[in-house]
């Protein structure tokens, strides 16, 4: 239907049918030219007519009356997940985007995004995939995986850093195994190769510490196989696997590697992190399960020594985060009350959840008394008596 005869033929309608007729025309019309984005205001301002509203802000709240403003809502979402699902099928995924973060339903996105192919190359659609899925989080696990695939290692690393603390403790575990597989990947075939080069009948390795065990010669005059950058982030980003991840053992195979390298690679962190891949490869044999006794007395050696309370606190944060995530709730409670809440005010609302999960309400409203804090009081005595 051409422009003039669709005009002619709204205008034919208002005679024929009224009003009503003109906007089943309208968006019969517009459904046929693939104006979906004009389609969501005619819904709009089709709702706004019946409503005895004016028509010419269709989609706008501001001239709707408070009493109102649910009546409107419920037709301007149907006209939004309408003109998002239309464009979801046509593959225009960003404008589809819009309209489902508008109504805050990007469910119908993800579920685009994650039955696409990881893209080979950098190009128009991989960039706008990855601004979808990574950048406006909309699944930020195919974001990260078409990323490395797109952009390498070390852009995806500078990305993630940028936006770990933006992403749920889910997503960042996703995102670390990735992360995790990919360079352990890397740094596994090029030891095999400098391994094979030197010593061609040796027998594989099922493991990275198994190859790099007993070879010195691996990492003699400030040899490295990857970069130690990535290394380094990769290993910080792996301290969010969940406990009991079959990532955490690649996780220490790569903090095993770093341990060996020049001292001039091995980064220090903050505490306990300062000896860099050494703490971490307690971090990771503790949240295994492997030698987890030993792995928490290694910390636990840290807070005794720190010799501030600054870094006590950090020690204890890590401590607590072990024991929390391995449900040894008991221990985190005793060692959040002795040195976090005092450190750090804010901590407050957490050390509330983890007395709730660890049912120790008494440990709460005592430290609330003593904290003279009323509110956490009442709410744990009143939760004590249900």
């Amino acid at each position: 239907m051409t422009t003039s005869t669709t005009f002619a033929s709204l205008a034919e309608q208002l005679q024929t049918g009224g009003p009503a007729a003109v906007f089943d025309q309208l968006a019969a019309a517009l459904l046929e030219q693939k104006e979906f984005h004009k389609l969501f205001d005619a819904r709009c301002q089709r709702k706004k007519f019946e409503m005895s509203l004016p028509l010419h802000r269709p989609t706008s709240f501001e001239d709707v009356p408070n009493e109102r403003r649910d009546e409107f809502e419920v037709a301007y979402m149907a006209a939004a997940r309408e003109a998002g699902q239309l464009l979801l099928d046509d593959k225009k995924l960003g404008q589809a985007w819009m309209y489902f973060h508008a109504i805050r339903e990007t469910a119908p996105v993800k579920a685009v995004l994650d039955a696409m192919p990881l893209p080979r190359e950098s190009n128009d659609a991989s960039e706008e995939l990855i601004d979808l899925a990574f950048y406006k989080l909309v699944h930020p696990v195919k974001g990260l995986q078409a990323m490395l695939k797109t952009h390498g290692t070390c852009s995806t690393i500078t990305s993630l850093d940028q936006q770990f603390q933006n992403l749920s403790p889910e997503q960042r575990s996703e995102c670390a195994a990735i992360l995790v597989k990919s360079l352990h990947t890397d740094l596994l075939q090029s030891i095999e190769r400098e391994v094979k080069q030197r010593m061609p009948f040796a027998p594989p390795a099922s493991t990275l510490r198994e190859l790099i065990a007993g070879r010195e010669w691996l990492f003699a005059d400030n040899n490295y196989h990857i970069d130690v950058s990535h290394l380094h982030s990769t290993v910080r980003f792996a301290r969010s696997l969940t406990a009991g991840s079959p990532e955490l053992a690649l996780a220490r195979d790569l903090a095993e590697y770093g341990s060996q390298l020049s001292p001039q690679f091995q980064y220090a962190g903050e505490a306990p992190f300062t000896e860099f891949y050494l703490a971490h490869i307690q971090f990771f044999k503790f949240l295994a399960g492997d030698e987890r006794e030993a792995a928490l007395a290694y910390f636990q050696q840290q807070l005794e020594q720190a010799p501030d309370e600054q870094d006590q606190a950090l020690i204890a944060y890590v401590l607590v985060d072990l024991l929390a995530r391995t449900e040894q709730l008991d221990q985190a409670v005793v060692l959040a009350e002795k040195h976090l809440l005092k450190a750090d005010p804010d901590f407050a609302a957490a050390f509330s959840e983890l007395c709730l999960k660890a049912g120790r309400l008494d440990v709460l409203q005592s430290s609330a008394e003593s904290r003279g804090d009323l509110v956490t009081f009442a709410a744990a005595l009143v939760t004590s008596g249900k």
